[in-house]
C-alpha cells in the first residue's frame, strides 16, 4: 500500500479550505481582518523580500555564463515577439468569449453592490500620461539602488544583463564576483524553501480575510461573469497554450504536474510573485538553460500576462453589455489595440488589471463606474488570471529554450519522471 504524503500542495489546499470556512462563518466580522491580515501580509512580505535577490543573482549568473551580446539580443527580440503574439491571442479570446457568452446581458444593476475603486482611479491618474515610449525609457535605470528598493523588475533585468555581460568580458577577474552571486542564488533558494513552509498559514489568512469581506452571496448576481471568466481561462490554457506546447514538443499537463504546488499557491494568494523563485528553479530542472529562465520568466511578469489581458478584454465587454452599450467591430478592434499598449505601458503597477481597464474603457465610451460593480468579486477572478499568467510564463521559458535549440529534453524527462514517481 502506497504511503500518503502530506505534500505542500495538500497543506496549501487545507489552508485554503479552512480559510474559506472561517471567512464564511465570520462574514462581516472585522475581527477576522484584525487577526488574520497581519499573517497574510507577513507571508507576502517574505516573498517580496526574496524575489529581487533571486532574479538579480540568477540573471547575472546566466548572462555571464552566456557572455554573448548577440545571442542575448536575439533571445530578447524573440521573447518580446512571442509575448506580443500570445497576449494578442489572449485579448482576441477574451473578446470572442464575451461576445458569444454575453455574461453582462440582462443583469439587474440595482441588485449589485458597488465596490470602492478609488485607489485604482488614483493610480490611473498617476500613469495616464505614461506612454509605451516611457516604458522603454524607464527600462534603463537612472539609479539601480532605487530600482532595487522599488522592485522595478524591468530596470533590474536591464542592469543584471549589462552587469553579467561585464563580468563575462573581464574574464578571470570576474570569477570572484561570479562566485559571490552563485552563493547568493544558492542561499536565497534555501531561504525560499523555508518560507514555503509558512505558505499554508499565509493562504489561510489571505483567503479568510477575503471571504469574510465579500461573503459568498455576493458571487450569485455576477455568477455568469465568474463562470465565463473561469471557462475562458481553462479554454485558453488547454486550447491555445496547449497547442503552443504541442508545437514545441511538450505538454501543458506536464507543466501543471511540475508546478502543482506553485499553481495552488498562486491561485490562493492571487500573486504571481509568490511563486516566481520556485517556478524559475523548476523550469531550470525541467531542462531550460539558466540564462533563458532568468531572463524570460521575470520579463514575462511585465510583458506576458496572458490571464490579465484576457480578463481585461472580457471585463470591458461585460461592462458594456451591462449598460446595454453595443460595441461595433471597429470599436472592439480599437479596444484591442488600446489594451495591447496600455497593458505593457504600466507594467508593475499594483492592481494592474483594474488600472489598465480604467485607462482603456474611456477610449470606446464605456462608463468607468461599471468597474465598481465587479470590484467585490475581483479577488476571485484575480485568482484565475494569476494561474494563467504563471502557466503562460513557464511555457514561454520552454518555448524560448526550444527556439534557441538549447532545451535539454533528457534532463526534462528525468525530472518529470521523478515528479510522477513522487506523486
Amino acid at each position: 500500500m502506497k504511503k500518503f504524503k502530506f505534500s505542500l500542495a495538500y497543506q496549501i489546499l487545507v489552508g485554503l479550505t479552512l480559510g474559506i470556512i472561517v471567512g464564511a462563518v465570520f462574514y462581516g466580522n472585522p475581527a477576522v481582518a484584525t487577526y488574520l491580515q497581519p499573517i497574510g501580509d507577513i507571508f507576502i512580505r517574505l516573498i517580496k523580500m526574496i524575489v529581487v535577490p533571486i532574479v538579480i543573482s540568477t540573471l547575472i549568473l546566466g548572462v555571464a555564463g552566456t557572455g554573448d551580446m548577440k545571442k542575448l539580443g536575439r533571445l530578447g527580440g524573440k521573447t518580446i515577439l512571442y509575448f506580443e503574439i500570445v497576449t494578442t491571442i489572449a485579448i482576441i479570446v477574451g473578446l470572442l468569449a464575451a461576445n458569444i457568452i454575453q455574461p453582462g446581458a440582462g443583469i439587474d444593476m440595482s441588485k449589485l453592490a458597488k465596490g470602492d475603486i478609488q485607489q485604482y482611479v488614483d493610480t490611473t491618474e498617476e500613469v495616464s500620461s505614461h506612454s509605451l515610449a516611457d516604458t522603454f525609457v524607464n527600462i534603463v535605470p537612472s539609479n539601480i539602488i532605487q530600482s532595487l528598493a522599488e522592485g522595478d523588475m524591468l530596470a533590474i533585468i536591464f542592469f543584471a544583463v549589462m552587469f553579467g555581460l561585464g563580468i563575462a568580458a573581464i574574464g578571470e577577474k570576474g570569477k570572484p564576483v561570479l562566485a559571490f552571486f552563485q552563493g547568493t542564488a544558492d542561499a536565497m533558494f534555501w531561504v525560499t524553501n523555508q518560507i514555503m513552509k509558512f505558505a499554508p498559514f499565509g493562504v489561510f489568512a489571505l483567503i479568510g480575510v477575503t471571504v469574510s469581506r465579500f461573503g459568498v452571496e455576493s458571487l450569485i448576481p455576477l455568477g455568469k461573469l465568474l463562470i465565463c471568466v473561469y471557462a475562458t481561462m481553462i479554454f485558453f490554457v488547454f486550447a491555445v497554450l496547449g497547442v503552443i506546447a504541442k508545437m514545441c514538443g511538450t505538454s501543458v499537463l506536464h507543466l501543471i504536474k511540475i508546478l502543482k504546488d506553485e499553481l495552488i499557491l498562486a491561485y490562493s494568494t492571487s500573486s504571481s510573485e509568490t511563486v516566481l523563485p520556485k517556478v524559475m528553479e523548476k523550469m531550470e530542472k525541467y531542462g531550460c538553460p539558466k540564462d533563458v529562465v532568468s531572463f524570460v520568466i521575470p520579463t514575462g511578469y511585465s510583458f506576458n500576462l496572458d490571464g490579465s489581458t484576457l480578463y481585461q478584454a472580457l471585463a470591458a465587454i461585460f461592462i458594456a453589455q451591462m449598460y446595454g452599450i453595443e460595441l461595433s467591430i471597429m470599436q472592439q478592434i480599437t479596444l484591442m489595440l488600446v489594451l495591447m499598449v496600455t497593458s505593457k505601458g504600466i507594467a508593475g503597477v499594483p492592481g494592474v488589471s483594474f488600472v489598465v481597464l480604467l485607462a482603456t474603457l474611456g477610449s470606446v465610451g464605456i462608463p468607468l463606474e461599471g468597474l465598481a460593480f465587479i470590484a467585490g468579486i475581483d479577488r476571485i477572478l484575480d485568482m484565475a488570471r494569476t494561474v494563467v499568467n504563471v502557466i503562460g510564463n513557464s511555457l514561454a521559458a520552454v518555448v524560448m529554450s526550444k527556439w534557441e535549440g538549447r532545451f535539454d529534453s533528457i534532463k526534462g524527462q528525468k525530472y518529470l519522471n521523478s515528479i510522477q514517481k513522487a506523486a
